[in-house]
């Protein structure tokens, strides 16, 4: 018989590898967004992938909740003429991935 524990134990491989194969997918992503609008989608992108890592004790900041509020809020309430918003978003999940996928999160 299994516990809940020897369970959650037995899936921390799959979800380390589901967390890091999502980051990079999105990280693959911000890098295709980045080199088609330019430098200040870049910056952005680079500023927002480094909030998980800058605000480490902050859970609010390591939350997948906020970046991807920000991601869809801007496909649906933001002009599509504001990447830099979207790579900002798309960088800060990735640094929530990476995270996850390497257990600090």
């Amino acid at each position: 018989m299994t516990t809940p524990a020897t369970a959650r134990w037995a899936a921390e491989p799959v979800r380390r590898v589901a967390w890091g194969t999502f980051a990079a997918f999105l990280g693959a992503f911000a890098v295709f967004e980045s080199v088609k609008y330019g430098l200040p989608t870049t910056a952005a992108a680079v500023a927002f992938l480094a909030v998980p890592f800058v605000f480490r004790t902050n859970r609010v900041a390591q939350s997948a909740l906020l970046p991807l509020a920000v991601l869809i809020g801007y496909a649906f309430f933001t002009p599509v003429a504001m990447p830099p918003m979207f790579t900002a978003g798309l960088g800060w999940l990735t640094g929530v991935a990476v995270l996850r996928a390497a257990r600090r999160g």
